[in-house]
């Protein structure tokens, strides 16, 4: 019985480091385009980007002991591959967005704010959320469904056996079949030209809601329905303190402005992993990484796109399907689809608004409905 019990504890302890390991290769979908983008055109240089990264890792898997995800914030990565922000104006925004949510944290009414959204608007935000990212993955899939398909086949095992090593997989077939002969030259960051207020904020006028709304409001939302014995663990005011902290202190050393995405939590989630071991894992790969430096981003932009987005398609499922949507009750699937399809269209503050207001007339219909149907009981 004691043989049994211990080869038993250790099947589940192989279980365990196996869902780690491919967990933390889950979000790599969300890291991989924006880094290798930033860092190939020049605007930011590798060693801080992906010491940032490994800061970040490092944090959340000593601070929250979940695999809480850290990724590149998405507007203000948009706003620096099209040209808008140097890398001046990147550290500054980066530590702007950081001081003010640090702010936002010490006060209690950000908790407030989050506990008084509607859960419909919340569920149809990660929803819309997630339909973003499976729209920017089918974009990337479709570079080469002939690799993407095999890709999500292997990936898809994850529903049989969701702690399997599936990512881990997917990511080193894609540097076999993409390794380059030699690794190329990257174009060092461009000398400084100044820093232009305007440009400072418009990055953070872009970033600050969705940052707020997708990595503080959702993103604990998308924990609390994941880890749900965690809920004290992690909640909007700590994943608001621990993303104004990277940013504030990071950002200026030339780090890429991070935050606690929901899609990156989903996916590590989805993959296998279940504590500290995949952000303590992505931490030391980043950190390896930089200390690579330029030889590293060779082999990440070998990873074909259709890999990529056969990783962000099921962390975009993972947000999507999440529990909250199938048992929401059928009178709130109206303002989960219009804050969906708004978010889709317009991103997270139009979903927002969109969301608030229809629920507002879901209300109002029910109020007037209510009275009815108590007279038709008496």
């Amino acid at each position: 019985m004691t043989t049994h019990n211990h080869r038993a504890r250790r099947r589940e302890a192989l279980r365990g480091l196996s869902g780690e390991v491919s967990g933390a290769c889950g979000d790599l979908g969300t890291l991989l385009p924006y880094v290798i983008a930033a860092v190939g055109l020049g605007v930011l240089a590798p060693r801080p980007v992906f010491l940032g990264f490994a800061a970040g890792y490092l944090l959340v898997a000593l601070l929250y002991r979940l695999p809480i995800a850290v990724q590149p914030m998405k507007a203000l990565g948009a706003v620096i591959l099209t040209g808008g922000l140097g890398a001046s104006e990147t550290a500054w925004a980066g530590a702007l967005i950081g001081l003010i949510l640090l702010l936002l944290a010490a006060t209690p009414r950000l908790t407030a704010v989050a506990r008084g959204l509607p859960q419909s608007v919340v569920t149809g935000l990660q929803a819309g959320l997630g339909l973003m990212l499976m729209s920017m993955a089918l974009r990337l899939m479709a570079e080469g469904w002939a690799i993407a398909v095999p890709a999500l086949a292997v990936l898809g095992l994850s529903w049989a056996w969701p702690r399997g090593p599936w990512a881990l997989l997917v990511v080193a077939a894609g540097l076999l079949l993409g390794t380059p002969d030699a690794p190329p030259g990257l174009p060092l960051p461009p000398a400084d030209d100044g820093v232009s207020a305007g440009a400072v904020a418009t990055g953070v006028i872009a970033q600050l809601p969705l940052t707020l709304l997708n990595a503080v409001v959702v993103a604990a939302a998308v924990t609390h329905s994941l880890y749900p014995q965690r809920d004290a663990t992690v909640s909007p005011r700590r994943l608001a303190a621990s993303s104004g902290l990277l940013n504030l202190a990071l950002a200026p050393l030339g780090a890429m402005p991070m935050c606690h995405g929901a899609g990156g939590i989903a996916a590590h989630h989805r993959f296998g992993a279940r504590g500290p071991g995949a952000p303590l894992l992505m931490a030391a790969a980043c950190a390896l990484a930089a200390l690579l430096g330029p030889g590293v981003m060779a082999w990440l932009a070998a990873v074909p796109a259709p890999v990529i987005g056969a990783l962000l398609a099921f962390a975009a499922a993972e947000l999507m399907l999440g529990r909250r949507l199938v048992d929401a009750r059928p009178d709130c699937r109206p303002v989960i689809g219009v804050t969906a399809v708004a978010t889709l269209l317009g991103g997270a503050v139009i979903g927002l608004a969109a969301g608030l207001a229809v629920e507002r007339l879901r209300l109002l219909i029910r109020r007037r409905r209510a009275p009815r149907s108590a007279g038709e009981r008496h």
